[in-house]
């Protein structure tokens, strides 16, 4: 049997009828799409969603790529199990998808997209917003989607659809090789009909996998914890994707190992609880990175052990080991590791139950040796937290002190670039397993606002809270309409530093002045050190329908903040911090972290960088 339908509306009926089940638990895979209408798919996957108004829920985006920054914040509280789809039409509106792309698949996220493309007839060449490449007539901008999608594929015929869609849909739910999928539909082929089996578009299961580690490689890892003296657990964002929160507090209460956390890893245990040693690498804690400086065995467990993390290669022990817990073996073996390739949860319990048995009455660790560090480090962060006066402006990290005092482990902070990552990595207590959200894989600033949509979407009920600074919010303030059209009760914090304030920092570290990093009226001079510009975000987020509240000293920001959690309508609070050269007041860095600096320059302040330049990266090794 065969059912005669276009291509976009037997694509959104399959859709439809895909699910995921882990753990015995079954729910719907695409549970919304995003869109953005113009030539390309108005009349393709538009006309599909107007078909079927109850099959596809439909969101409607301002931006392309804060479109997939939704899909993308859907997804990972979700943990990865469910999603959300993107279509835009051809030219600029699919290649808007890009950045959003990256993101994804760099942080091992699913999203789908569908962007329209040009006619696969070619009843006219070229056609509006086409790109004419002289040497290959079948590319298309869709094309710049490639490199950044974990599968692509281009539907020239109506039956291509269908091994093409059941591969995007395998994507989308492995839980190791997962990230943007790309379904580029020419706008032809869309509203092409088409006789669709019916096995085709029946309700179909996709079990997510829970791999266990192979026995051999399981032996191999517990003789090297065994005979560890000072291991160390590195926990990334596959704990969390795996919810293996409980699996890891198992092990290391029963091992007594300290856990250290990425940025994506950050939450996994609670900050309170006594293993937990906070954020670890460049912009982690005095407590994590000792411990890191003197480990012989570091367990990574789902981290992909990036330069932060690592210190750009100089904050591990020259002669230490690692034994990476991993689900994909390409990061499993990094850093000559040992691996162990399993899902985080079922690796976790298959090492503590092993180490059980192979050292029965071992003693386990005891969290007392690093429990005055910590204590140490809780008491630099009550200080960054503290202010002077309550009726003074506050700095960064007193707004997060204000905003500390407030929640609970209902709410969700989202963040992505700029220096509050560092700070928030640093100094947030963390009091549940998805409180912390901040998207540090590729750090694309405009994320924050548009992935608190889809947070909320994931969470109703919660609160949501998306943490910007003046710099990110002029990047991609759009989808504020968005949340005002759908009665999303989101929290915007507008943090006003008038300019890109931690590049500026990084600027002056390395030589470079803080050139171009300030949002300033140039001097006579021609530099820009003249007075802030007179722009108002607190009037602009007005403009888009928000709710504003404005707080001037400390005081005003509590009281914001708190009325704020309490709102049911989209609502900002707008703060300007203590002043455009003072980024925050938490520690500095434990750690280094490699940023280049120019070998030869006629300017003083290059040359002194240049000097530490080299005092560092003497340090770096390679763990082979």
């Amino acid at each position: 049997m065969s059912v005669r339908l276009t291509v976009a509306q037997a694509l959104v009926r399959f859709l439809a009828a895909q699910h995921t089940e882990r753990d015995g638990v079954r729910q719907r895979l695409v549970t919304a799409t995003w869109g953005i209408f113009g030539h390309g798919n108005v009349a393709g996957i538009g006309q599909a969603l107007v078909e079927y108004p109850g099959l596809m829920p439909y969101h409607q985006g301002r931006n392309e790529q804060a479109m997939v920054h939704a899909a993308v914040g859907y997804a990972r509280q979700s943990r990865r199990l469910r999603v959300h789809a993107v279509t835009t039409s051809i030219g600029p509106g699919a290649t808007n998808l890009v950045t959003g792309a990256a993101l994804a698949t760099v942080n091992r996220l699913p999203v789908l997209l569908l962007p329209g493309d040009t006619f696969a007839t070619r009843p006219a060449d070229p056609v509006l917003q086409q790109l004419e490449v002289p040497w290959a007539g079948e590319v298309s901008v869709n094309d710049c989607l490639r490199p950044v999608s974990r599968y692509f594929d281009r539907i020239t015929r109506p039956e291509a659809l269908i091994p093409a869609a059941l591969a995007a849909v395998r994507v989308l739910t492995d839980p190791a090789e997962t990230g943007a999928v790309t379904l580029a539909l020419p706008q032809d082929v869309q509203a092409e009909a088409y006789d669709w089996p019916e096995e085709f578009l029946a309700a179909r299961t996709w079990t997510v996998r829970r791999p266990r580690p192979d026995r051999a490689e399981l032996d191999t890892a517990v003789r090297a914890l065994r005979d560890a003296e000072r291991p160390l657990v590195v926990a990334g964002g596959g704990v969390r994707y795996s919810a293996a929160e409980d699996a890891l507090r198992t092990f290391a209460e029963r091992t007594g190992i300290p856990v250290a956390c990425t940025q994506a890893g950050k939450g996994v245990l609670p900050y309170d609880h006594p293993c937990d040693v906070g954020g670890v690498g460049h912009t982690g804690t005095a407590t994590a990175d000792g411990l890191a400086r003197e480990a012989d065995l570091v367990i990574g467990v789902g981290t992909r052990l990036t330069d932060f993390t690592t210190a750009s290669g100089t904050l591990f022990h020259p002669g230490a080991r690692f034994l990476n817990l991993n689900i994909t073996g390409f990061d499993a073996h990094k850093q000559a590791a040992l691996p162990l390739v399993a899902d985080a949860r079922e690796g976790l319990t298959a090492l503590t139950e092993a180490l059980a048995e192979a050292v029965p009455g071992r003693p386990p660790g005891d969290p007392a040796r690093w429990a005055a560090a910590k204590r140490d480090w809780e008491a630099r962060t009550d200080a960054a937290y503290s202010p002077k006066s309550e009726d003074a402006r506050p700095t960064q990290a007193q707004v997060l002190g204000a905003l500390d005092t407030l929640v609970t482990g209902d709410d969700i902070l989202i963040n992505a670039a700029g220096s509050l990552p560092g700070d928030l990595h640093k100094l947030w207590r963390a009091r549940s397993a998805d409180q912390y959200h901040v998207e540090y894989g590729y750090s694309c600033m405009g994320y924050e606002i548009p992935a608190a949509l889809g947070v909320a979407l994931a969470a109703p009920g919660r609160p949501v809270w998306a943490l910007v600074g003046d710099g990110t919010y002029l990047m991609n303030p759009t989808e504020i309409v968005t949340a005002v059209q759908e009665g999303l009760p989101i929290k915007v914090v507008v943090l006003q530093n008038h300019g890109y304030a931690s590049i500026g920092g990084l600027s002056r570290a390395v030589g470079a002045e803080g050139f171009g990093t300030a949002y300033r009226f140039r001097d006579p001079d021609g530099r820009f050190t003249g007075p802030p510009l007179p722009v108002d975000l607190a009037a602009n987020a007005a403009s888009l329908g928000m709710r504003v509240l404005r707080a001037h000293t400390l005081r005003d920001l509590r009281e914001a903040l708190a009325d704020a959690r309490e709102a049911t309508v989209p609502t900002c609070v707008y703060v300007e911090t203590e002043t455009a050269d003072s980024v925050s007041g938490p520690p500095p860095a434990q750690a280094w972290w490699d940023v280049p600096v120019a070998e030869t320059s006629t300017r003083p302040s290059a040359a002194e960088a240049r000097e530490e330049y080299d005092r560092h990266v003497t340090a770096r090794r390679r763990h082979l």
